[in-house]
């Protein structure tokens, strides 16, 4: 685009003017220590009541409530059908929000306090007989899946609008995961005991009692959130239609491969995480090392905090493969422990999973932010909400949903029964959902991801023209 004649000067001049006061980093060390802080709050908030959700709901639906293994699975399965709709409802709306405070971050103040109200309702137990009963696990869950969606998505979302800096993108990516395994290690070491405690020995009334425990922590850290985080990052204030939100998808290479990676990878974590519980309690027979075992999803850190660095000298391509293909490993050799009965080599490759997966985890957070760029780069149009909504948290549920769906079903053919010695058909079903069924999906979630690097080769290309076209927009604007 160029300005004829005298306007030329002037627009270059102002163009000049416009780059040296575009929203960068925070100035000062504080303020940037904030803001990481309070992104991880954002996650630490969201996980309180999601993790609860992720680790426990099925066992809760079968062993507390008295839902058939089938149903439970079913259940999960609509939500996650539901959320095909719903997550790019959510993801339009969010293109479309203007506000005083943004377009990711009201979000946080408008949606916390329903998403925990239906968080604490699902882990609530009202004797409805059995029909009633899965009429109300499904409106609960969908429910709170519905609002989650909405809450989580800008968490998400506002990390582009945070910094136009990529690296910084990393760190914010590294902090927000730091925040998860945070909340993820405050509720596996804390949620069964509490149940226990409160509950003296009726788990229906312990999670009854407890849930609002967490659903306060969760409101209070994303109000911290709202209150903290800013939307530096121009955003184009025309009202964006579906149809515009639309032209950011397509012919988008790296969001697809983000799409496909992460849709693969939340299946097999979750279906890894959800029948671990009856993996240690019916194969191990060690049931007291339920809440070490899922506690032990916090020495992920130990990976994720080298994700700045790693990303510095090697491709982010290298390292998202290599969480995943190490991921494939670490149950293959789960599996030779359970086989041979030595527990420290289950353990083993209990910790070396989460090791492996956070990594995988971590980078599609990150890579998101570079595919939004991506799209406005090639299309002009800067969807972040549909772009997070689909490829973050659309993911993340509907791989929630079939990572549990597809166990429950297993578990339902190999004819498990609660609370009782399984048969040798029923164990058979446990381990193949919490070894193989991951091992498959983390090797699915790899294919995809080797075709990455091109796209990420361009960024530097992107950022730079993507920083001189806001320039010439601050300027035209400036000068009209």
């Amino acid at each position: 685009m160029s300005v004829e004649g005298a306007n030329e000067s002037t627009v270059t001049t102002s163009i000049n003017k416009n780059e040296a006061n575009l929203p960068s980093t925070p100035r000062t060390k504080h303020s940037c220590l904030t803001r990481r802080l309070s992104y991880t709050a954002s996650e630490v908030g969201g996980q309180l009541i999601f993790c609860v959700i992720s680790f426990y709901l099925l066992k809760f639906y079968t062993d507390v409530y008295g839902i058939s293994a089938a149903a439970a699975g079913s259940i999960l399965l609509l939500t996650r059908f539901i959320d095909a709709v719903d997550a790019p409802v959510w993801g339009i709306v969010f293109d479309r929000t203007h506000s005083r405070w943004g377009k990711s971050r009201p979000w946080f103040l408008w949606l916390s306090v329903p998403f925990t109200l239906f968080g604490v309702l699902t882990f609530v137990t009202p004797n409805f007989g059995y029909a009633g009963k899965i009429a109300y696990a499904a409106i609960t869950y969908v429910t709170c899946s519905i609002l989650y969606t909405g809450i989580n998505t800008p968490v998400t979302s506002i990390l582009s609008a945070l910094t136009p800096d990529t690296r910084e993108r990393v760190t914010l990516t590294t902090f927000r995961m730091f925040g998860s395994k945070i909340g993820v290690l405050i509720v596996n070491l804390t949620v069964l005991k509490l149940v226990t405690l409160f509950g003296r020995g009726n788990d229906r009334k312990g999670f009854m009692l407890v849930m609002p425990m967490y659903a306060i922590g969760t409101v209070l850290l994303y109000l911290l959130a709202f209150r903290n985080l800013e939307e530096v990052v121009p955003e184009d204030k025309k009202r964006i239609s579906i149809k515009d939100s639309m032209r950011a998808l397509k012919g988008n290479g790296p969001w697809l491969i983000i799409f496909a990676s992460s849709l693969f990878f939340w299946i097999a974590f979750i279906a890894r995480i959800s029948t671990a519980p009856y993996f240690f309690q019916y194969v191990l027979h060690r049931k007291d090392l339920i809440s070490v075992a899922n506690s032990l999803d916090f020495v992920s850190l130990g990976s994720i905090l080298f994700l700045p660095y790693l990303c510095r000298i090697t491709s982010k391509r290298t390292v998202w493969v290599s969480g995943l293909l190490g991921s494939v490993l670490a149950q293959v050799i789960l599996y030779y422990g359970t086989w041979s009965g030595s527990e420290p080599m289950v353990l083993g490759g209990w910790i070396a999973g989460f090791l492996a997966s956070g990594v995988a985890m971590a980078i599609p957070f990150s890579v998101l932010s570079d595919s939004v760029d991506y799209g406005e780069w090639k299309s002009g149009i800067r969807a972040a909400g549909l772009l997070t909504a689909i490829g973050a948290a659309f993911c993340l549920k509907a791989g929630s949903g079939l990572g549990g769906a597809l166990p429950a079903w297993i578990l339902a053919h190999c004819a498990y029964v609660p609370n009782v010695a399984q048969s040798a058909q029923s164990l058979l079903g446990i381990e193949f959902s919490c070894i193989w069924l991951p091992a498959l999906c983390y090797a699915l979630a790899a294919i995809p991801v080797l075709f990455y690097h091109r796209y990420e080769q361009l960024e530097p290309q992107i950022h730079e023209e993507l920083k001189q076209r806001r320039a010439l927009a601050a300027a035209l604007s400036s000068s009209t």
